[in-house]
């Protein structure tokens, strides 16, 4: 696996707000936002943040998600459920040119595989 990039992801009721207290009061800005979603980036941060709206029966918002963008999500995908890993949401492709799955570790830990790929419709 070839990691190129990290981020957390907060999963927030009031993306705007949430997205407002991070560039206002530390430096970040918005890289991609859709109002549902909010990707908060700095150039000297050692990862992004990742702000997205909480939706009902979804973790709480206080939930954490480890995020890792990789080069080939599919065969990572692929990989992990040969390895019988707890694939916990099945690849799929979001609106916001996203490819990704999650995984749940043992203790409940979300961790979420990303390839950023052409907008839907490009």
């Amino acid at each position: 696996m070839n990691i190129i990039a990290s981020a957390v992801t907060l999963n927030v009721d009031d993306v705007a707000a949430a997205s407002a207290f991070f560039t206002t009061h530390l430096g970040f800005h918005e890289s991609v936002a859709n109002g549902a979603y909010a990707c908060l980036v700095r150039p000297d941060a050692g990862a992004d943040i990742v702000l997205q709206l909480r939706e009902a029966g979804e973790r709480p918002a206080t939930g954490v998600v480890l995020t890792f963008t990789v080069t080939d999500v599919t065969a990572e995908y692929d990989r992990l459920v040969r390895e019988g890993a707890a694939v916990s949401v099945p690849l799929r492709r979001e609106p916001w040119a996203e490819l990704l799955f999650e995984l749940t570790d043992p203790n409940g830990i979300v961790v979420r595989l990303v390839e950023w790929t052409a907008p839907a419709g490009a």
